[in-house]
């Protein structure tokens, strides 16, 4: 006898929900991406790995600061940095921070639960008071408008709750460069298990924040809340910065009655896998930040690539950014498929039509995507 698969009919891209069936990635495996994808994560690492120092110092060292003018010097300042700042020489720490309020406006996870809870807000309150103990005029100012200093607060929590997201994930990408440098990497499907692995052994890595005030520790998230890595931490960023994101000033009008901008927040599709390269170096584009900073760290291999294109280094930041979707692309692969309800492998036929309809459900959002553009 032979057996003929059964065919699923108005289903979104069934080409991608096909491949991520048999385990197989959203972007296409070739040589040429290999090296693309290796190689901007390669300089992506190096970027979120600073990110993540300077949101951490912030967290840490910044907190209840009403005017940081220092916040992005790490706590070493000196004349000839705050010259290079000035001069725009350095890390555009700006964008970890577009980051940061992106996944603190569309909220989700743990984090976001956790600091509307009363538990919050009386360990907030612990730091706001001893903070603030020999200045009666902010005290004043917390008593008429109790939830000013626990809104900042709950800003720095996810200023680290990126942080350490971010520490993570540099991890895993420099790692990746690492192998793929000792030819343990040939493979776009490799590139994705490696970046599976990397999250699942993080998954339940705790989540925690604590500031020091006159040498004494506060627990703002203590570890016992049970705040993770991947749950509250990655699935949300996955939401906010590739999903969601936020409208770009100039692509679009903020005026309501345009109505170019949807008043549902879930509706968005702002993100990293929808963004149109191509306005990637005009005002108002933060990404442009990203692609600034990465252009700095790219290896000798895939700057020789865009030195060769057509245009070859004056639209380098769209370059950038076409194969940084690239690497995003398999990095929503990875999560994908590390959060499928069964195994990839299963022979049930049951639970092979439950990871299809989980499959489906991700494609549909992808339908506007860049998804079929990154595989041309």
């Amino acid at each position: 006898m032979v057996t003929i698969r059964k065919k699923f009919t108005n289903e979104p891209l069934p080409e991608f929900i096909e491949r991520l069936q048999t385990g197989q990635a959203l972007l296409s495996d070739s040589p040429e991406n290999v090296v693309e994808v290796v190689g901007i994560l390669k300089s992506y690492g190096v970027v979120i790995d600073a990110y993540s120092i300077n949101l951490n110092y912030i967290a840490e060292h910044q907190f209840l600061v009403f005017f940081p003018f220092f916040k992005y010097f790490n706590g070493e300042v000196s004349f000839q940095k705050l010259l290079r700042h000035w001069w725009h020489d350095r890390i555009n720490f700006e964008y970890a921070e577009y980051c940061m309020k992106g996944m603190m406006w569309h909220g989700g996870g743990g984090l976001d639960t956790y600091l509307d809870t009363k538990e919050f807000q009386e360990r907030a309150k612990a730091v706001i008071t001893a903070k603030f103990k020999n200045n009666p005029l902010i005290l004043g100012i917390n008593q008429l408008f109790p939830d000013f200093l626990t809104e900042q607060l709950r800003v720095s929590a996810y200023y680290t709750g990126l942080g350490q997201f971010w520490r993570v994930m540099a991890d895993i990408f420099l790692s990746l460069s690492d192998r793929y440098d000792k030819g343990e990497i040939k493979s776009i499907a490799q590139i994705v298990d490696h970046i599976k692995a990397g999250l699942v052994e993080n998954a339940s890595k705790p989540i925690t924040y604590t500031v020091k005030v006159r040498e004494k520790l506060y627990e703002i998230i203590p570890e016992d809340v049970g705040l993770t890595f991947l749950a509250d931490t990655a699935i949300p960023y996955v939401e906010a910065v590739f999903f969601r994101g936020t409208p770009f000033h100039g692509t679009v009008s903020y005026n309501a009655q345009a109505y170019q901008i949807s008043p549902d927040q879930s509706r968005f599709q702002y993100g990293a896998l929808y963004a149109d390269p191509l306005p990637i170096g005009g005002a108002g584009i933060p990404p442009t930040l990203l692609m600034q900073d990465m252009r700095h760290y790219l290896p000798e291999y895939l700057h020789e690539i865009y030195r060769r294109s057509l245009r070859g280094e004056d639209d380098l930041r769209v370059q950038i950014c076409m194969t940084f979707q690239k690497s995003m692309f398999c990095v929503t692969t990875a999560a994908i498929l590390g959060l499928a309800p069964h195994p990839i492998d299963t022979k049930d036929p049951s639970q092979e039509k439950a990871n299809r309809v989980y499959f489906a459900k991700w494609m549909s959002r992808l339908e506007t995507s860049r998804l079929l553009d990154v595989n041309k």
